[in-house]
């Protein structure tokens, strides 16, 4: 089971890589293809999208096959087939492709895991469990950050994402022959096993607003914004972006790593939840209020943004803790639908947030970026506030 675990974290590592990666190819992309930032926008959006939509068939497949299947062949087929197009596009609409496949392939394996610890692992240690493996798998943060942006102008981007392609495949077919499935659960004595049946726990519904909104700033910022808008407003070159994104990258490690024991130590997952996303809302509002602080003043904002917002884990956990063990599959895909769509829907606002915004100043547009997702993740706190405690 631990060998098989390992994987699913490489493999995770690589999801982390897929959807962060733009913000460092944004300008040889519009350089080389005639991209924009807002297409760059959509793609990243269209990645999430994906990313979600396919949550609900995973897990339905994570209770019927188990994880080594379900996880083994979509990302063997979705992620190698996305990494391949990406490396051959020629305009915006084959990058659109790409993300989409991307998406798709990468839905899968952070799931498989969880479904694995909520199944064979003590409910007390979830949480611990769960941020360790997005700690360890956000390298694909800081290989997608400064790493990328050495072997695109060392080899060149198409390069770089067809080798990428090779080693995709490669780890789908490690995960085939080394995830061990958990025994199947069995439902009780005339328990239905609908994903209805979820949405029917009252708990619920004071959750997910808040896991909609708590990783989009996040993701947002570090997957595409963060490069546009030092290159924009500071004249940064690839390397900066790649420098400033491996802050924030890093910054989100230990954001993971450091929410994980905390339900423990301070006996509650509600407030240690509410109190992260409310100081990274009021970053968000700093930098729509003073957005030219500074080239390292903007980047330190940045990876406050990034620490802050890794409650994930630690909201999974909370949710996961509310659903019987025959649907553990569907609730814990659930949850990732909500987490994930949310980021791809306000990503795809946020390009139109950004176009509306004046053009001048530079950092007119930034602004308005940081007051959308600011916003949004201060209204899924008061929401949350509202929600009940639980530590089983």
């Amino acid at each position: 089971m631990k060998i098989g675990l390992l994987f699913l974290v490489i493999g995770y590592l690589l999801s982390q890589f897929y959807r962060s990666f733009l913000a460092v190819l944004a300008g040889m992309l519009q350089t080389d293809i005639g991209v924009s930032a807002d297409d760059l926008a959509l793609s990243s959006g269209l990645w999430f999208m994906a990313f979600a939509l396919t949550q609900l068939p995973v897990g339905w497949a994570l209770d019927s096959f188990g994880p080594r299947r379900s996880t083994a062949l979509i990302l063997g087929i979705g992620g190698t087939g996305g990494a391949l197009v990406f490396g051959l596009a020629q305009n915006a609409l084959h990058v659109h492709l790409a993300m989409v496949l991307l998406g798709v392939g990468c839905a899968p394996v952070l799931m498989a895991s969880y479904y694995i610890f909520a199944r064979m692992y003590p409910p007390a240690i979830f949480a611990t469990l769960a941020g360790a493996v997005i700690g360890f798998g956000s390298l694909g943060n800081i290989l997608g950050a400064l790493p990328l942006a050495w072997a695109a102008e060392a080899f060149g981007w198409r390069e770089t994402l067809l080798a990428l392609a090779a080693g995709t495949a490669l780890i789908a077919v490690l995960l085939w022959y080394m995830i061990q499935d958990p025994p199947a659960a069995t439902a009780p004595e005339g328990a239905r096993g609908s994903l209805l049946d979820l949405l029917k726990i009252p708990a619920l519904w004071m959750i997910l607003p808040l896991l909609a909104v708590n990783y989009a700033p996040a993701a947002g910022l570090r997957g595409l914004w963060a490069g546009p808008y030092f290159t924009d407003v500071y004249g940064a070159s690839a390397t900066q972006v790649g420098q400033i994104t491996l802050l924030m990258a890093c910054a989100m490690i230990v954001g993971n790593f450091a929410y994980g024991p905390l339900d423990r130590l301070l006996g509650t997952r509600k407030w240690v939840i509410l109190a992260g996303n409310t100081l990274g809302g009021l970053c968000l509002l700093g930098l729509w209020l003073v957005p030219v602080p500074g080239f390292w003043a903007s980047a330190v904002m940045l990876a406050a943004i990034g620490l802050f917002g890794a409650s994930f884990p630690m909201m999974m956990a909370h949710g996961r803790s509310f659903f019987p063990a025959h649907l553990m599959g569907r609730g814990v895909t659930l949850l990732n639908l909500f987490a994930i769509g949310g980021v791809g829907v306000l990503q795809m606002i946020s390009g139109r947030v950004h176009s509306a915004a004046p053009a001048t100043p530079s950092e007119a547009p930034y602004g308005a970026v940081f007051l959308f997702f600011g916003l949004f993740l201060l209204v899924g706190c008061v929401i949350y506030a509202f929600a009940r405690d639980r530590m089983d």
